[in-house]
Formats: C-alpha cells, structure tokens, sequence
C-alpha cells in the first residue's frame, strides 16, 4: 500500500506539470526590448518617380551657308548668353556689302541727279507755259502768226513732258536707294550671323562641326545646349490626389524634395499642373522648379520624389516592426510597468512614414497613446498577461529607432 500512494502521487505530479505549460511560460519571465509610443507632427507626403529635365534646351544652328572658320568653346562647357560659339568666314559677305555700299552710292547720285532736273524741268515749264500764255494772247491780237505761237505752246508742252519724265526718274531713284538700303541691311545681318552665339546660359553638348567645315544655313544643329540652372523634375501622382495638390498649392507654394543619388536631397518648388488627367494611366503631370546651383539634377536623369502635402498634428508613432498581424487585424504588444506584463493590444494603422535619417514609423489612428511601452523586440514568445524582463531602459524615439541607437530597435 505505501508503494501505491508512492507511484500515485508521483503520476500526479506529472500530470500537473504537463497540463499547465501556458501557466509556466506566464511564471518565466521573456527577455525583451520596448519603446515608448511618441506623439508628434507628421507630414502627409507622397512619392513618386521622376525625370529631369531642362527647362530651355536650344539647338544651335547657323544662319548662313560658309566655312567654320573657328571653334570658341569646348564640348561639355558651361556657356553664358551671348557669348562666341562658332565664327563663319566673313568674307564673302564682306564682298557682297561692299558691292551694296557702292551701288547705294551710285543711286543715291542718281537720285540727286533726278531730283535737280525736276527742279529744273519744273521752272523750264513756268517760263514756258507763260511764253505760251502771252503768245495766245498776242495772236487773238493778230500780232503773233499762228505758226509762231503753236511753236511756244509745244514748246511748253515739251517741257511739261521732261518734268514727268524727270519725277519719275526720282521715283525710280528711290526705288533703287530703298533696294540698295535693303540689301546692305540683309547682307549686314547675314554678316553678324557669322558670329554664333549663345542664346541661352547653359551646358553645351557634342559639337557635330569643326573648324574648316562647310556648312549650310539651317541644317542640323552645331550644338545643343540645355539650362542647367534652374531645371525642372518631371513626375506623375494619381489623380485621386489631384485635389489635395491643388488645395495645398492654392495656400502655399507646395515643396517638392528630389533625393538623385539616394542620399542627398534637393528641395524644389511647384510650378506645373498638367490641364488634364492622363486617362491611359490615370495620373497627372506635374513639374517642380529647382535651382540646382550645385548642379546635384542632370538632365535625363530618374531621381525620386516625395512630396508634402500636409502636417498633420500630434500622430502617435511607434517602430513599423512592433506592429504584427493577426487573425482579427494589427495589433502591438502593450508591457504594463506596474507589473511587468504585455496585453495584445488591436491598433489601426493608417500608414507608415519614414522621418528623415530614421526607421520606418507606423501612424497609430488608435489604440494607443503617448508614453505607452511597445514591445519592439521578442514578440515571438509572448502571450497575453506574460510576464517580460526588459533587456535594457527603453529610450526616446529621437534617440531609438529614429536613430537606430542600440538597444532601441
């Protein structure tokens, strides 16, 4: 009988030992890390992908057919408006102005020739026509015969004909003057185009000519020069967005942050909203100005762009990696100081937001608040009412997994 107690109470043991393992794991306390959920302002932003792209690009092309004469500038130079790029052979136009300018003499001569007849072409017809008026007086008298006085009026005919035929001489002259103005004008511009310069203020690209080769006016491009400063970043939201840009650019000059290298950032202004909505991909265009001084945008070149549209105040963050999944949603685990031990605690998630040189934070619309330990590290062995052994003091969020400090993750 003793031995039967003996082996009954040893099966009882086991028994009890074997039925309550959650109440054991809840008498051993987890080893874990936590931190405090913070409360603090967060943007609303939204990223995309853009492209940048100059706002002036020229191709710089000659206006005059001739032989490159120089080259003034090298491939890849930063260029200022005005200055010598290309210099054409000036000298058959030289020769041609020359030509105009000794034309232009010789009918200015010839007007002033014409001009100085009409005056005296128009002084021949006073006289004459008063010869003629005082014959066909004196021949009603019968004192002039009739042949003598039809002799005076022809010849005041005669000189009225040389008057018209001098004016027009003028006119012809003038003509010929104005011709002569108009040419050497033409044939001076052609001559200043000889001189390529910069239109612009910017970068120059591959230089398709060199000096001595022959080239047509208004063929292809010598050079392409693009504005490299300010430049615009090109990119895409959705439209359902549109309405928040619009709102918040209507209010302040909405910020745009382009990040080209994946480390340093460049912030920019709004400055182009496409008139309409792009129906194949259901976004909007936009363009954001920067001054890119540093030259940090290149042409042609993806960057990533975020951009804010609003602040939205006093948002409880907590680590992304506290927040798990379950069968009812998201959820964090809650440590309770007083007693050392967690509750399974449901929160929304309204996004996540990553501050700048820190972790990636989730946005807690509810379901928790400020000064609340999460537990960030050891969620793994954990039950609700366990009992935890903090690793290490939890610190603040700036100093935690904003900074990546260890012992905060």
């Amino acid at each position: 009988m003793p031995c039967l107690a003996a082996l009954t109470l040893i099966a009882c043991s086991r028994g009890k030992k074997q039925a309550n393992p959650a109440m054991a794991m809840m008498m051993m306390a987890v080893p874990v890390r936590a931190v405090p959920a913070v409360s603090s302002d967060v943007p609303l932003s939204v990223s995309a992908v853009g492209n940048v792209e100059a706002i002036t690009t020229v191709d710089v092309k000659s206006r005059v057919a001739g032989q490159v004469l120089r080259v003034d500038f090298t491939e890849g130079q930063n260029v200022a408006k005005g200055q010598l790029l290309f210099e054409i052979d000036p000298e058959p136009l030289k020769r041609q102005l020359a030509e105009y300018q000794a034309d232009l003499v010789r009918d200015s001569a010839l007007e002033q020739q014409a001009r100085a007849n009409v005056v005296k072409d128009e002084a021949l017809v006073k006289q004459t026509h008063a010869s003629a008026d005082r014959a066909q007086a004196l021949a009603k008298e019968g004192i002039y015969a009739k042949e003598q006085t039809e002799q005076v009026v022809e010849t005041a005919e005669s000189a009225e004909a040389s008057l018209d035929a001098d004016k027009a001489a003028v006119d012809s002259a003038v003509a010929s003057v104005k011709a002569d103005r108009a040419k050497l004008a033409e044939t001076q511009l052609q001559l200043d185009y000889t001189r390529i310069t910069a239109p612009i203020s910017g970068r120059a690209g591959a230089i398709a000519v060199k000096a001595g080769n022959l080239i047509k006016d208004n063929d292809a491009a010598l050079v392409t020069l693009l504005q490299m400063s300010p430049i615009y970043v090109t990119f895409g939201l959705p439209e359902q967005l549109l309405a928040d840009v619009r709102k918040y650019d209507a209010e302040h000059p909405l910020l745009i942050q382009a990040t080209p290298d994946g480390e340093h950032t460049v912030t920019g202004t709004l400055r182009f909203i496409d008139n309409s909505v792009d129906n194949t991909t259901g976004t909007i265009k936009l363009k954001a100005e920067f001054e890119n001084a540093d030259r940090a945008l290149w042409p042609g070149q993806f960057v990533n762009v975020n951009a804010q549209l609003s602040l939205e105040h006093n948002r409880i963050l907590v680590p992304s990696r506290t927040v798990e999944t379950g069968p009812q949603g998201k959820y964090v685990w809650v440590m309770n100081p007083s007693n050392e031990t967690v509750t399974m605690r449901p929160v929304q998630v309204l996004r996540n937001y990553t501050p700048p040189k820190a972790g990636e934070q989730a946005v807690i619309g509810d379901g928790l608040q400020p000064g609340e330990m999460v537990i960030s590290e050891g969620q793994m062995r954990l039950m609700p009412g366990a009992k935890v052994r903090l690793l290490q003091q939890p610190t603040q969020l700036s100093k935690s997994d904003s900074g990546g400090a260890p012992g905060a993750s």
